[in-house]
């Protein structure tokens, strides 16, 4: 993440985002944006500001947009809690596979 990672569209960010994957590829990620930086370790945010839940399959799924991610929301694919407003723009601060930008 920290390779695509597009600082200038994460300006003014301050967030720690919890990465719970479950499923065949199980593992717990933390992601800490802050002052045009990411960086991303393995374990658990005490209190982050967003925390993402999803199958293994899924999470790639939606992380190479073979699946839409408010449709992964919306049918219970992909579980948030705390800043969905924060949900909403975080894909936007990486260039993701298949991004033309």
């Amino acid at each position: 993440m920290p390779t695509a990672f597009l600082p200038e569209k994460a300006q003014g960010v301050d967030a720690t985002v919890q990465f719970e994957i479950e499923g065949e590829e199980a593992s717990d990620w933390v992601v800490v944006i802050r002052e045009d930086q990411c960086t991303v370790e393995e374990g658990n945010a005490a209190h982050p500001t967003l925390t993402f839940s999803a199958d293994s399959q899924d999470f790639l799924a939606v992380i190479n947009g073979e699946l839409d991610g408010m449709k992964a929301f919306m049918t219970g694919k992909l579980k948030l809690v705390g800043d969905l407003s924060l949900a909403m723009k975080l894909l936007s601060f990486f260039e993701l596979e298949g991004d033309s930008d």
